[in-house]
Formats: structure tokens, C-alpha cells, sequence
């Protein structure tokens, strides 16, 4: 049973409507690993998802405003926050795997904690996802277990104020934990397909083994069974070579852009295609070889570690965690060349995700996570206008055409 949480009620503020969020399918969960996968790849390997309905925002270049407004303080290394079509949203929290509501006039109170999560260095209870379109809802949520990281849905009921957790069912488990690299976000596709990024749980071999779990973005059903036009026969892996994706999401395109932290040299800024390798373990950035996929994009460590990804029409927000800043990148009609700029630099400190809501950008702050230095009222969820790009392209910046 879920409590209010003292000292976080605040005054009630309007509530910008939601994109289109619906409840989760009610399909049969899959326990267990999947098949190990082979390393041959079938001659139709799937096309990418395209993007289906009419995208919520012009694909023109979009910024955050120079306005920050505090939604909520109090929160305790917060990871993930999912708006639903109520008008709540859920915030997941790493290191005490709790479940947050966050009330639609304002406020949040504990919605319970997933069994099983287990804090472990990065891992915990990370990624949260309601996938669209159907009935009974569920939540799903990707988890560090004792034995392992895995993705479970829990039935999820009532209303704004009294929503609850049902008992967990597995979706897909066996992917590798550590105390670092553990991946961990979940998003539902324009295909109706669940994406799962995962990290090398600190074994950097894990992302070259097509028969590992580590190091790979997996393309499931909502049940968990591997789509037949996956591109390698049984297995979930739809992209590897990763070190440890954190953030995804799909522009009006159709293109899937990913966030990935790097080692010592480049964080990365990558377009994801079925079946493509992204050169982890043995390059790092860009590396002109036609064996592997180069990012889009790239940044020193320093000024990024990114983590939470969002897009809005062809616009890509990404959030940094050592950077603390949030990077646009504006693509070329879904495609490279990007031109990446830096907001908020330093303002709210490390950032851990980003989401569109409304006519703004959610942000959470994550400076509570053991690496960050708090601040007062942190961690918190802060609310960022969108304006039409004022400029795209400025003297010193680069583009990808620079990088290659």
C-alpha cells in the first residue's frame, strides 16, 4: 500500500496534457533466458521500425527555454519517470527500488517497491515503461536481481492518488549484472515492439558474443518472445558492439537514436539499425571501419556521460550525468549530418533522464546516486519549456561531417 510522502505535497500547478500514453497488453509473461543467439544473420534482416501516426511535434529544431521550474524535490537517486495519460507519472528509484507517483496537481507518494531489486553499484531498479494501446495496464521495469538483470511487468491498478503494484512477472531474464555497466532503459517502439538496452556488466567481451545478453540493445514482444523478423534467427539481439546504452527513443522519421557512455575517450551519439555492430571493445567514437557503425556523434566523458534520451519531431535531448548539461542534437531529416549544442550547463547538476510531456521537457536530476554532490531538496524533477531553435548552427560547433 502506497503512502504520501511527507514534506513533498505541493501547491497544486496545471498539469500539461500528456502524449499519448495508454495501459499496458494483457499477454502471458516469459520466464527464463531467450535462445542463445547464432552469429549468422538472415538474409531479410528486419527494417527499422517506422514511425506510425502523426508525430506530436513539428520536425523542425526544437531547445529548451531559459526557464526551470522545480516539480518535485526529495527524490532518492531517481533513474527513470514514465508520464501516464492520467496526468500521473511514475519515477522509479535505483538504490531503494521504489516506485513514485508523482500526482497530477503535485506531489508524490510511494507507490511500492518491485520485489527482487537489488542495489548494486549502478544497478538497482532502473528503466520503467507503459506501453501503449491496450488493457489491463502493467508496468514494466527493468531490475538488478542477486543472479541477474532482467525485465518483469507488474499489474498496475487504481487511479491518480491510490495506484498500486500486482506480483512481478518475468519478461525476460539471464542478462548479466555488475556493479557498473548494467544498461537498463525500456522503451516501446512505433512497432509495438519492447527495447531493452543493455550494458557489458563490466566484461567488455560481452558485447562481440552473440550468445551474451551484455552489451546489446534486445528487441522483444511485450510477452517476451523474440519477433520472428529479429535479425539474428531466435535470438533478442537487435544491435551489439555496446558498452552500456542508457538511453533510446525514435524521431518522426522512424530512425532509433541511442545514448551510450564510453570508456576514457568518446561517449557516443549513434543511429541504431537492425543488426548493426557498434565496434565496443574494439573501438571507441568514430572509427572509420566498414566493419562497424560510427556514431553521429560524439563528446569526451567530461562533458557528457550520457544517460536518458528523448525526441521530439526530429530533435534529440540527452541527458549528461558527468557533463551535467542536457545536449541537443538536430538531425538532417532523421539522418547524419547532427549538430549538437549544450543547455542548462551545470545549472541542475548531473541530469539521469529526460521525457517530453506536453509542450515541455521532464528533467531528473540524479546528484543523490553516490557520484553526484546533493544539493538542497535534491533529487529532483524540474520542467523545461521547448522553443523553436533559435540556431543550429554556430561558429565552433560540429557537425558529423566534421567527426568523419
Amino acid at each position: 500500500m502506497g503512502g504520501v510522502r511527507g514534506g513533498t505535497m505541493r501547491r497544486s500547478r496545471s498539469v500539461l496534457a500528456a502524449t499519448a500514453l495508454a495501459a499496458a497488453m494483457a499477454l502471458a509473461a516469459c520466464a527464463g533466458p531467450q535462445p542463445a543467439p547464432t552469429a549468422t544473420r538472415t538474409a531479410s534482416s528486419a527494417p527499422r521500425p517506422t514511425y506510425s501516426g502523426a508525430p506530436p511535434f513539428a520536425a523542425i529544431p526544437w531547445q529548451p527555454g531559459t526557464t526551470t521550474t522545480v516539480l518535485e524535490k526529495g527524490l532518492d537517486a531517481p533513474w527513470s519517470v514514465v508520464p501516464l495519460p492520467s496526468g500521473s507519472a511514475l519515477i522509479s528509484e535505483r538504490d531503494s527500488g521504489k516506485v513514485v507517483e508523482r500526482l497530477p496537481s503535485g506531489g508524490l507518494r510511494d507507490v511500492g517497491a518491485v520485489p527482487g531489486s537489488v542495489h548494486l553499484g549502478e544497478g538497482g531498479l532502473l528503466g520503467l515503461a507503459v506501453p501503449p494501446g491496450s488493457t489491463p495496464p502493467y508496468l514494466y521495469a527493468y531490475e538488478t536481481t542477486r543472479s541477474d538483470n532482467r525485465v518483469v511487468r507488474l499489474p498496475l491498478s487504481g487511479v491518480p492518488g491510490s495506484y498500486a503494484l500486482g506480483a512481478p512477472e518475468p519478461v525476460l531474464t539471464g542478462i548479466p549484472r555488475a556493479a557498473n555497466h548494467d544498461g537498463g532503459r525500456l522503451a516501446f517502439g512505433p512497432d509495438g515492439m519492447l527495447y531493452v538496452t543493455t550494458g557489458d556488466a563490466a566484461n567488455p567481451a560481452n558485447a562481440q558474443d552473440l550468445s551474451s545478453l551484455g552489451g546489446k540493445i534486445l528487441r522483444i514482444t511485450p510477452e517476451g518472445q523474440v519477433p520472428h523478423d529479429n535479425p539474428f534467427p531466435g535470438s533478442p539481439v537487435w544491435s551489439y558492439g555496446h558498452r552500456n546504452v542508457q538511453g533510446i527513443g525514435w524521431d518522426a522519421h522512424g530512425t532509433m537514436w541511442a545514448s551510450e557512455l564510453g570508456l576514457n575517450t568518446w561517449d557516443e551519439l549513434n543511429i541504431i539499425v537492425a543488426g548493426g555492430n557498434y565496434g565496443w571493445p574494439v573501438h571507441e567514437g568514430v572509427a572509420h571501419d566498414p566493419k562497424y557503425v560510427d556514431p553521429v556523434a560524439e563528446w569526451p566523458p567530461g562533458q557528457a556521460s550520457p544517460s536518458g534520451l528523448a525526441v521530439v519531431g526530429d530533435t534529440v535531448f540527452v541527458a549528461a550525468l558527468r557533463g551535467e548539461r542536457l545536449w541537443t542534437a538536430w538531425s538532417t531529416a532523421g539522418h547524419a549530418p547532427v549538430t549538437v549544442r549544450a543547455f542548462l550547463d551545470g545549472d541542475l547538476g548531473r541530469l539521469r533522464d529526460v521525457v517530453g510531456r506536453g509542450d515541455s521537457l521532464w528533467l531528473l536530476t540524479n546528484n543523490t546516486d553516490g557520484r553526484g554532490s546533493p544539493r538542497a531538496g535534491d533529487d529532483e524533477l524540474v520542467q523545461v519549456p521547448l522553443i523553436p531553435a533559435q540556431n543550429t548552427r554556430q561558429p565552433g560547433q560540429r557537425r558529423f561531417a566534421d567527426y568523419a
